[in-house]
């Protein structure tokens, strides 16, 4: 544990060892990456980036008629790419300074968008940036050039919260408690896609109404960037985070505090030992208190390996969940996101989920690539390089005029709304087969008008939104 202040640099592409500087002494930190990929875009045979604009598309073959608005964005963005492939920033170069934070003063953050989500969820988020480098992040929309912070403390945050939140109850829960609660959730999914200024305020509110409740309350770790990479796991951050789940289970084993973890780790994270124990250890002393959420995508492996330059290869992803199945932890849902659709032919569908089928998933949350028009040109050129028949697919089922509304947060464009709905059903068609179901956040059923029918808010194996399993908080 360090003392009352600590920052210093770390350089994370070049292993570099630097000196950290505390108040009363100086050590060293060498930190590396786990996973990285032979391919990337500085060494692609060929590949120049070009301007996406309406000559570009026309000599594609896309027939779609973008709107101006959206022909702009493409061009902007191809511009910015082909600046930051000049200045070789495309793949992080990050320079990490770890910080310290007064735990009084952070500003809890509620991952309810919609207003329908299946319990309150407050997010935890140790670390601002990610080394990851997801060219699709959702996040960052595929900009990676900022400074990595973070947080030493943060476990004291996570403890003050957990502490307020589902310690021992100090306040009688009432109805009117109840409906104020699900009023508020309903104006913060509102505010977030109409008013964003009054997110704070709106959330501010929502905590102080939950303290010393003890209500049913997942803790999302983490939903803005990778929970188990190497700042996190190197300096023992994500140790002693869930360090502070296993302490509070203990004080107050009736506690319906439940931990969610979607990741994209592998072996070599969750078996990185830190102060004696690894990820792994700490998981099984919260085994029935959290599950584990693998994070795959579905798209050429190729063109993976570029989009996901720093993340563990799907076959280690998938050994992480046979490890937590090991050790009685629950891992049997996989958030698949993002899905490329011009990729999802019948025969990538059958091996890319017998995969999962065989690595025990049961269960999986589907969401297709959604970018803005400036991600869209970058990515688009980058699965052109490998075949440019995807990539004129790509390019057809987004940028036309009438599927200008498909919206997620934050602007960003999904694909054309009946393609969505027969590629689910694809999948499904599939999956039913190995026994798996289907989970769908309530944001994409809105937009796609998914009924129960085909859905279930709840479905057999008691997953629903994100994957979450319903299950944890029985008694």
């Amino acid at each position: 544990m360090l003392g009352t202040y600590f920052c210093g640099m770390v350089n994370l592409r070049t292993s570099l060892l630097v000196c950290f500087i505390q108040t009363k002494y100086i050590y060293a930190m060498d930190l590396k990456n786990f996973y990285s990929h032979d391919t990337n875009v500085y060494n692609l045979e060929g590949f120049v980036p070009q301007i996406v604009d309406a000559e570009y598309l026309r000599n594609l073959g896309v027939t779609a008629q973008p709107s101006e608005a959206t022909l702009q964005g493409l061009i902007k963005g191809s511009k910015l790419f082909m600046e930051r492939v000049q200045n070789r920033t495309v793949i992080p170069v990050s320079k990490l300074t770890i910080e310290n934070i007064d735990p009084d003063k952070v500003e809890t953050e509620i991952h309810n968008y919609t207003g329908r989500c299946p319990t309150l969820t407050f997010e935890i988020n140790p670390i601002r940036g990610c080394n990851v480098g997801c060219q699709y992040c959702l996040v960052t929309d595929g900009v990676h050039e900022q400074h990595l912070v973070a947080y030493e403390n943060y476990h004291l945050y996570v403890r003050k919260l957990l502490e307020e939140m589902n310690g021992t109850p100090t306040r009688p829960v009432t109805e009117e408690d109840i409906h104020k609660k699900n009023v508020l959730l309903q104006d913060l999914a509102t505010a977030i896609e109409e008013a964003p200024e009054r997110k704070k305020e709106i959330e501010s509110k929502i905590v102080e109404i939950s303290r010393g409740k003890n209500w049913n309350h997942y803790y999302y770790f983490s939903p803005k960037t990778e929970a188990f990479q190497e700042p996190t796991v190197q300096t023992g951050i994500a140790h002693r985070i869930l360090k502070e789940f296993i302490a509070h289970f203990e004080k107050y084993p009736d506690s319906n505090a439940r931990l969610f973890i979607a990741s994209k780790s592998g072996p070599k994270h969750l078996l990185y030992e830190y102060e004696g124990e690894t990820i792994l250890d700490l998981f099984e002393k919260l085994k029935g208190k959290m599950q584990f959420n693998t994070s795959v995508s579905i798209m050429p492996k190729e063109f993976r390996d570029l989009l996901e330059p720093y993340a563990a290869p799907i076959e280690e992803r998938l050994q992480s969940v046979k490890l937590c199945q090991e050790r009685g932890i629950q891992a049997n849902s996989a958030l698949i996101q993002p899905i490329v659709m011009p990729y999802l032919t019948d025969e990538h569908i059958k091996d890319f989920f017998d995969k999962l089928h065989a690595a025990g998933i049961v269960n999986y949350k589907p969401e297709f690539l959604t970018a803005c028009m400036e991600n869209l040109a970058m990515l688009g050129q980058w699965l052109g390089h490998f075949d440019k028949n995807l990539e004129r697919e790509l390019y057809e089922i987004y940028i036309k005029p009438d599927n200008a509304d498909h919206r997620k947060q934050r602007g960003r464009t999904a694909p054309e709304r009946d393609l969505c709905i027969k590629s689910i059903k694809k999948m499904m068609a599939y999956t039913q087969k190995l026994g798996m179901t289907t989970s769908i956040c309530f944001w994409v059923r809105k937009q796609l008008r998914i009924p129960n029918t085909l859905i279930p808010i709840v479905n057999a194996n008691g997953f629903q939104c994100l994957g979450y399993q319903s299950k944890l908080f029985a008694k």
